[in-house]
């Protein structure tokens, strides 16, 4: 575990001399089920011919980012390389077969049980998503992932220290990482890691929804980000008097602003590595206008709509980066 505390400037990068290699980092910011836009949007990135030789994930970007890892680590395993278009389509396939409704990711909790527990001081979130839990076990292989070739790290939320920690594949726990970080607080419950009550995690995007300050820590120097937020928030309807809605709403306008922080501190920072003739490409794949899908309410052809926007939105932003004569994402 890599427990990261947010510093002003990145120390390993602002030193790095001018180099000619480039180290390519995919980072997978949160979003919730609003995932499926980051699957359209990582297919246009690698039929681009984005190759990451890092990924980086928080919330659902984790668990993106780790499917991600664990193909391209089989892949490798049964043939010696590494199809990056067929990374893409599997992670395509894996969303339209596997979340096509609410229960397949949580199932709320009965009213009689949340409320007994609450009252018990045991509250366990309004609902349990070991369906999601259970999904991600019986497709990773760790033992892969850890000789395959990216290196993944994902990001969660130290509930008891309030500390941003990002642990990487080679951690004993690092599922449970993965589970905490994709943990929405109050919706779902929070994760001990390791099992220990003392360590207990929750969603990343707490404190960071794109990790790209770690990305550039460690040397990353090609960055590809693909946020699931648009930079404003419209006034798009929803029935405030749900709680379940108006919790998700709560937390779309709090993550809203994070990640907007997040990419401009991390566009500053690459404009100050041009003035010191240090190369930082940065490339941010993003919405336009905000996405909807109901939590509580959706099938596979709303997870579907969605993965079509984030090609349509990855396309449209490397053509702009091309007929703007940007430095190009591969070199």
């Amino acid at each position: 575990m890599i427990n990261n505390p947010t510093p002003p400037v990145p120390k390993v990068a602002a030193s790095q001399p001018k180099t000619n290699s480039s180290v390519h980092a995919l980072v997978l910011g949160g979003g919730s089920l609003k995932g499926a836009f980051q699957v359209g949007a990582v297919m246009a990135l690698f039929e681009s011919g984005f190759v990451p030789s890092k990924l980086y994930g928080i919330s659902v970007g984790s668990l993106n980012a780790t499917f991600i890892a664990n193909e391209a680590a089989r892949q490798q395993a049964e043939t010696g390389q590494v199809d990056w278009t067929k990374v893409g389509k599997y992670l395509i396939e894996f969303w339209i077969r596997n979340i096509t409704k609410p229960s397949d990711v949580a199932v709320i909790r009965s009213r009689f049980r949340m409320g007994y527990n609450t009252i018990m001081s045991r509250f366990d979130g309004l609902l349990d998503n070991s369906p999601i839990q259970e999904l991600i076990r019986s497709h990773i292989d760790l033992e892969a992932i850890k000789t395959g070739p990216v290196t993944l790290k994902v990001g969660a939320v130290d509930i008891i220290e309030g500390d941003m920690c990002y642990a990487d594949v080679h951690d004993p726990h690092f599922l449970d990482y993965v589970y905490a970080s994709s943990s929405l607080p109050f919706l779902m419950p929070a994760v001990q890691i390791g099992g220990d009550h003392r360590r207990a995690f929750l969603d990343g995007g707490l404190r960071e929804v794109a990790p790209l300050r770690v990305a550039i820590e460690d040397g990353a120097t090609d960055i590809a980000c693909i946020a699931c937020h648009a930079k404003k928030i419209y006034n798009e309807k929803f029935n405030y008097r749900n709680l379940l809605n108006l919790m998700d709403r709560v937390k779309d306008i709090t993550v809203n602003q994070l990640v907007n922080n997040d990419i401009a501190w991390a566009e500053r920072y690459a404009e100050r590595e041009k003035l010191h003739d240090r190369s930082l490409n940065l490339t941010i794949i993003r919405p336009t206008e905000p996405l909807s899908l109901n939590l509580m309410k959706f099938s596979s052809e709303d997870i579907s709509k969605m993965i079509v926007q984030g090609y349509q939105a990855g396309t449209d932003m490397l053509k702009m980066k091309r007929l703007n004569n940007s430095t190009p994402i591969v070199r």
